[in-house]
């Protein structure tokens, strides 16, 4: 595992950093269980004051981190002002409602009285991905902090300066050391960590196959885990959705990022009475996309993030259409300096087609008609994946139907507006386990104690 910065855009590297040794391991890990001796009976307010004076930097220096972000993974200047704007919002949403979220929960037993309190766990260690260099910490630091918890962090090789600059940001704030902590560490080094008796839960974002190596670390060490990892998201096109409006979303669903997000539109599963005018209108609206440097605000086509994910992708269509799936447009890199993909629509993929069942992290579409709603569902459901979705018709109460018959953790009807720091994020299946943002967020790591009072007999 290297940490380095290069430029997704020009394929330059920047700047390149070298791994914590294991003394230096040894330091932050007992640096941040000292902190939490402290730091869990700080006050909500104290802790409040740290979290929301972060969430005011962010907001203050929006351009500083987003230029950081699209320089090291190469999104679009206006996409990352926006994800440190929501990262903000996330810290100050946790500042503003920790307390009355983990308040005592009083109970009613038959006899006596009874309550739930929370406490923290300890030392949380979050594995973090690379497509949301801080948006994916806010949304660890802001709840887990606020719940007493603290947190050693160990983010994407690729984005090493996001991470720096984000640990900077709560000392600004005033976050006592070992209050949150980044590791460049390696693979190897994070196994250590997951393996060390001062590490109480883990968290991670990423592939399912990083998921799945964390999750049985965690697991053999009886440790807590909330996995949030891949995603296949259908997006339900019914006979009588507003194109006008469809439209639009289907290009931000599947472009926004780069194509470069879990919860990405990834299947576009339309009704065959409406199929031929939405892949007319789609594939026009995704052939008039601007392909350029990401710093421009005018560009709205960048690079994805590396050299190895654009060749991956490439190698992903090459597969598909082998296996006998249609390239309706793009498959292949863009011929421009920087890791350039090229919008790509594939259509024809059968199910014994590996492109049936993989994610695409990227700008490509597969497109499948249906004959009505049942087989839109059953179609939607037959994947490993069940993150999010989404169902697009006028009709409200049928969109809310379908919606409650797509196994994922999330659905939206006529938007994918997933950006409140209010609702819960999170899958089944293969996308993981566990919530993050909302009330259910903050729950993850703390230990649910039940006190009861009651004066009785023992019995006989």
């Amino acid at each position: 595992m290297t940490y380095q910065s290069v430029n997704p855009n020009t394929g330059k590297t920047v700047k390149s950093f070298e791994h914590l040794s294991s003394a230096a391991l040894e330091q932050s890990l007992a640096t941040a269980e000292a902190c939490f001796q402290t730091w869990k009976h700080t006050s909500y307010a104290e802790r409040a004051a740290i979290v929301a004076k972060a969430a005011a930097l962010l907001h203050a220096h929006v351009d500083d981190y987003a230029k950081l972000a699209t320089l090291e993974m190469g999104k679009r200047i206006d996409e990352v002002r926006g994800e440190v704007q929501f990262s903000a919002d996330i810290l100050a949403y946790y500042a503003k409602n920790a307390e009355a979220f983990l308040a005592p929960t009083k109970l009613h037993p038959k006899v006596g009285e009874a309550h739930v309190e929370s406490s923290p766990f300890g030392v949380l260690f979050c594995v973090e991905p690379w497509n949301f260099p801080f948006y994916q910490l806010a949304r660890v630091a802001g709840p887990q902090l606020m719940a007493g918890n603290v947190l050693v962090v160990k983010h994407a090789g690729c984005v090493p300066q996001c991470a720096i600059a984000f640990e900077k940001l709560l000392l600004d704030a005033g976050a006592p050391a070992g209050a949150y902590t980044n590791l460049l560490i390696s693979h190897e080094q994070a196994n250590r960590v997951v393996d060390d008796p001062r590490i109480k839960g883990v968290a991670l974002t990423g592939s399912v196959a990083a998921g799945r190596s964390i999750a049985a670390r965690a697991g053999q060490n009886l440790k807590k885990s909330s996995m949030e990892l891949g995603g296949s998201d259908a997006f339900i096109v019914l006979e009588d959705a507003d194109l006008a409006k469809t439209i639009p979303w289907a290009v931000w669903g599947r472009m926004y990022n780069g194509g470069q997000t879990c919860c990405a539109a990834k299947r576009f599963i339309v009704l065959d009475s409406i199929a031929d005018k939405f892949l007319e209108q789609f594939t026009a609206a995704l052939s008039k996309l601007n392909v350029g440097d990401p710093m421009i605000e005018t560009t709205t086509h960048g690079p994805l993030s590396s050299e190895g994910a654009l060749l991956q992708l490439v190698k992903q269509v090459d597969s598909a259409v082998a296996h006998g799936a249609t390239l309706v447009i793009g498959g292949k890199r863009i011929d421009r300096p920087g890791s350039f993909m090229q919008t790509t629509i594939l259509t024809d993929i059968a199910k014994d087609n590996p492109a049936f069942r993989d994610e695409f992290f990227g700008p490509v579409v597969s497109f499948f008609r249906v004959k009505d709603e049942d087989e839109a569902i059953a179609l939607a459901n037959d994947s490993d994946f069940g993150l999010g979705g989404s169902v697009w018709t006028k009709d409200v109460a049928r969109g809310k139907r379908v919606a409650s018959r797509v196994d994922t953790g999330m659905m939206f009807i006529n938007n994918i507006d997933w950006s409140d720091a209010e609702l819960p994020f999170g899958g089944i299946k293969d996308s993981g386990y566990g919530r993050e943002l909302g009330n259910m967020g903050i729950q993850e790591f703390v230990n649910k104690k039940l006190i009861r009072t009651a004066h009785l007999d023992a019995p006989a």
